[in-house]
């Protein structure tokens, strides 16, 4: 399979619907929320692009540009954005949809770094047919 092809196959894409309690006394998401979501679509990501043990070590800017409110639909996808010797980049978008229209707008983007590890907790090469 193409690098195309495989990164294509392994994006993550996940539905929530935005309660109140999830939410901080603003009603919308909290922000250790959101990143809790995101980093757990972009492990998703990373572990059904390489099918191998990943694990975390990095998150980079995470942007949030509009706020997420209670009684929201929201949309996590992740992508394959770089693919290092042993690491792995990930984008995770967020984006809000209206429960009883089609507004969609982009509200949250972030990068998370993943390395394969074997047995041991070692890094290792992520193996690339």
């Amino acid at each position: 399979m193409s690098l195309e092809k495989r990164i294509e196959s392994s994006i993550t894409r996940v539905f929530k619907a935005v309660f109140p309690n999830t939410t901080n006394h603003y009603d919308t998401l909290f922000g250790g929320t959101a990143m809790q979501l995101m980093d757990e679509v972009a492990f998703i990501t990373a572990t059904r692009f390489s099918r191998q043990k990943m694990v975390t070590v990095s998150s980079d800017k995470i942007d949030f540009k509009k706020p997420i409110p209670h009684g929201t639909i929201i949309e996590l996808i992740g992508k394959v954005t770089y693919l290092g010797n042993t690491s792995i980049k990930v984008r995770v978008d967020i984006f809000i949809e209206k429960m009883y229209n089609d507004t969609r707008e982009k509200a949250v983007t972030g990068e998370f770094t993943f390395v394969a590890i074997d047995e041991n907790k070692t890094a290792v090469k992520i193996i690339v047919d």
